[in-house]
């Protein structure tokens, strides 16, 4: 599948042809993530919902196959309450990804980790560490040192990060599963503004390229994935909707349209207006 965005495509006619000849003829791969193969490309988060039952109503319409939930939210002694590991687990296709939401160094972030793993049986992990409340901006430098500690230990590791290109061909080098990049601040609600940074992003890497933070909309999603980022990860946009659960279905179908649209082949951009019929001598009287 071509990974190009259309306006990447549109720069020279060799790589419009690649693109269009890949996009219509391959199938949809999924999204692999260390040894696993997802057919959602949407990823989900837990928090800010106004109850357990509300939030497992939207997991299920999101027809996610990935759900990161934060390492406090494991209780397996725990029958109700804020335990979320015995209720999503119940969800047949769910695959858990315990965060490390709260850290503020690699050191905290590792041992959060490894203990989610032993809680969860989860091979997954979502790196991130934000050690600033007001901004919430994740630490690339806490984040590329424990990325390297998880990666040593085995995990699948798939780091929140800022919209940096060298980070995150750092991150792919040391053995990240993928790389997540911001698309605006945490539940800002801001869109793509990183979209400049992301398509470099993009355009280098070799492993899968998720949006996490910022989207607002499902519009928002289809264009993440037709400018060709692998997949997104959504909470509050969800969360926080008058009905989540028909946000989060709205949200599984954009991607899957941002997804369908970018194989059938966007058409390239243009400066100036072209004809959809052709020029008829006859009306102009010649």
């Amino acid at each position: 599948m071509c990974r190009k965005s259309p306006d990447a495509c549109s720069r020279s006619s060799v790589a419009i042809s690649f693109c269009s000849m890949n996009s219509n003829t391959t199938a949809d791969p999924g999204l692999k993530l260390g040894d696993s193969v997802l057919s959602s490309r949407l990823l989900v988060g837990t928090g800010k919902f106004s109850s357990i039952d509300a939030m497992l109503d939207a997991v299920r319409a999101s027809r996610s196959q990935l759900v990161t939930v934060a390492l406090r939210r494991f209780n397996r002694e725990q029958d109700a309450g804020d335990d979320l590991y015995g209720p999503l687990s119940e969800i047949e296709g769910i695959n858990l990804m315990p965060n490390t939401s709260g850290a503020r160094t690699a050191d905290e972030a590792v041992r959060a980790a490894l203990l989610s793993r032993e809680l969860s049986g989860s091979p997954f992990v979502k790196v991130e560490i934000h050690p600033n409340p007001h901004h919430l901006m994740p630490d690339s430098i806490e984040t590329y040192e424990a990325c390297k500690q998880l990666v040593k230990e085995g995990m699948t590791v798939l780091p929140y990060m800022p919209a940096d290109p060298v980070l995150a061909k750092r991150l792919e080098d040391v053995g990240c599963a993928a790389v997540m990049p911001l698309g605006a601040a945490i539940g800002s609600g801001g869109g793509l503004q990183t979209r400049a940074m992301l398509e470099i992003i993009i355009r280098d890497a070799n492993v899968p390229v998720i949006v996490d933070a910022g989207l607002r909309s499902p519009a928002e999603a289809a264009m993440a994935i037709e400018m060709g980022c692998d997949a997104v990860l959504v909470n509050s946009a969800i969360a926080v909707a008058e009905e989540p659960s028909l946000m989060a279905k709205a949200f599984a179908d954009a991607v899957e349209t941002g997804m369908l649209a970018r194989r059938a082949g966007l058409m390239s951009r243009g400066e100036a207006a072209i004809p959809t019929s052709p020029l008829l001598s006859f009306l102009s009287g010649e």
